[in-house]
């Protein structure tokens, strides 16, 4: 693996929070950027919050909080990446601006620095192509908790070098993560299985099949889902589900990944799931 000593972090959302904090915790310097100023006030907060509860629990002591947190910067400026060693990307899920930010990546960060994803479903090679680096760009999607969730995608686009990815996975390994790769297909493997069901799940709710509690507690006590599809699409985010469907839908082209009408008709409605505090439930 490569000297890899400094982090960024780009966009400070839930997943980037966590891809921070878990980069932290384990003894690298982490530069985390957002563009809105309130976000990145709202990251360290929650971070702290998170570390306070590996705290409560014994998982990590009072110091170890604190050396974390040190470890930690954020600040608004893409400027302040030019010298970190491994980017993570994690704004929101639209091709376009990611590829404009890998764009700018690839011009501000030295020319060894592997640039990394973490979108759910969009083209790993086609973030690549905006680059002139496309064997130092990979997809490393980490699951929500990022803290708690053991399991990263690695994705190799088209022209991923094995040596890139190589990294990748020793870099999993540092972070106490299990990295397992997956091809640069719509959806890789988690989210082409994941968000079928949880689309049919909402087309189950929008005909009358089942109430979202009864359908949350089939999946559950039937299947031993740890929650509901339901549940968890308000955790995920339906604007995020109905970006991951689009992009199965069209890349693809079989109409069994049409998005619910029902979830184009919540996202419209701005009804998003936990963090707008309505969805299938509503949330205080």
């Amino acid at each position: 693996m490569l000297n890899i000593k400094r982090v960024g972090v780009i966009g400070a959302g839930t997943m980037g929070n966590g891809i921070a904090q878990i980069f932290a915790q384990k003894g690298f310097e982490v530069q985390l950027v957002d563009l809105a100023a309130p976000a990145l006030d709202r990251a360290r907060s929650g971070i702290e919050k998170s570390l306070d509860k590996f705290v409560e629990k014994s998982k990590l002591t009072s110091a170890d909080r604190d050396a974390t947190l040190a470890r930690l910067s954020t600040g608004t400026s893409i400027d302040a990446l030019a010298s970190t060693d491994y980017i993570v990307e994690a704004i929101v899920e639209d091709e376009s601006t990611k590829r404009a930010l890998f764009s700018t990546l690839d011009t501000l960060t030295r020319p060894h620095v592997i640039l990394s994803s973490n979108t759910s479903s969009i083209s790993i090679t086609t973030l690549g192509a905006a680059t002139r680096r496309p064997d130092k760009v990979l997809g490393m999607h980490f699951m929500n908790p990022v803290p708690i969730m053991s399991l990263v995608e690695l994705i190799r686009g088209q022209a991923t070098s094995a040596e890139s990815m190589l990294t990748a996975a020793e870099l999993c390994m540092e972070l106490g993560k299990t990295g397992i790769e997956a091809a640069d297909y719509p959806g890789f493997i988690a989210n082409r299985i994941l968000m079928p069901m949880i689309n049919e799940a909402i087309f189950a709710l929008m005909e009358g099949v089942g109430t979202p509690e009864s359908i949350d507690a089939v999946m559950k006590l039937g299947m031993n889902h740890p929650m509901g599809p339901l549940t968890l699409a308000d955790f995920i985010g339906l604007d995020v589900c109905l970006a991951i469907m689009n992009v199965l839908h069209n890349g693809l082209g079989d109409s069994k990944y049409r998005p619910c009408p029902l979830l184009r008709r919540m996202v419209a409605a701005g009804q998003l799931g936990k963090k707008t505090g309505r969805g299938f439930y509503e949330y205080q």
